[in-house]
């Protein structure tokens, strides 16, 4: 996987981007309640795109959400749209080189997993920003095998295949509690909290 290519790739099609997001509220609001996150929680939304979930953490009343994603022109969309929204704050970085003194309640990696190179190393780094409690999901609002038709035509050099939630979760459980594995014609989810 090629970074500089992936970036190139999400700021080609960052200005059409939320025309064509299928937004499933059933589908994201299982996916936050499964992530347990609430009213006065830390959000770190890694690869937040334009920021389709920012205002699912607004609805559910967190304290704050850091929003990052590697691509400039989906961060400065995101900016956009959250500018008068004191509690949110985007940047533009890549998350494997993010440092913070914050740690998180809630760390979440939405559509967006294929595009990281190392799932074991993302994985690692993300633990390490939780609070103790805190929890790390990584989800998708469509099934695995819609993803991998979705991406068959997208080069190598931006994403990999997504693996079975068995494998991801056995990944997770080197570092954190495992606490929901769901894959089915609807979604993909693998969560878990930090111990």
């Amino acid at each position: 996987m090629n970074r500089e290519k992936v970036i190139e790739f999400f700021d080609s099609l960052a200005d059409s981007w939320d025309e064509g997001m299928v937004i499933n509220e059933e589908i994201i609001s299982t996916i936050l309640d499964n992530a347990h996150l609430g009213k006065g929680a830390d959000v770190l939304d890694v690869a937040c795109g334009t920021g389709v979930l920012i205002p699912f953490y607004l609805k559910r009343e967190v304290s704050s959400v850091t929003a990052i994603d590697i691509s400039p022109r989906m961060t400065d969309i995101a900016r956009a749209k959250f500018a008068d929204e004191e509690k949110v704050k985007v940047i533009c970085g890549d998350v494997m080189e993010f440092s913070d003194f914050h740690l998180y309640d809630a760390i979440v990696v939405y559509n967006a997993l294929p595009h990281f190179p190392d799932d074991r190393e993302l994985i690692q780094k993300l633990s390490s920003l939780l609070k103790q409690g805190g929890y790390l999901t990584i989800a998708h609002g469509m099934s695995r095998d819609k993803i991998n038709n979705h991406h068959s035509n997208v080069s190598i050099e931006v994403k990999k295949p997504l693996k079975a939630v068995e494998e991801l979760a056995e990944i997770m459980s080197e570092f954190l509690k495992v606490t929901t594995i769901i894959s089915n014609e609807d979604m993909y989810q693998v969560a878990g909290r930090k111990v």
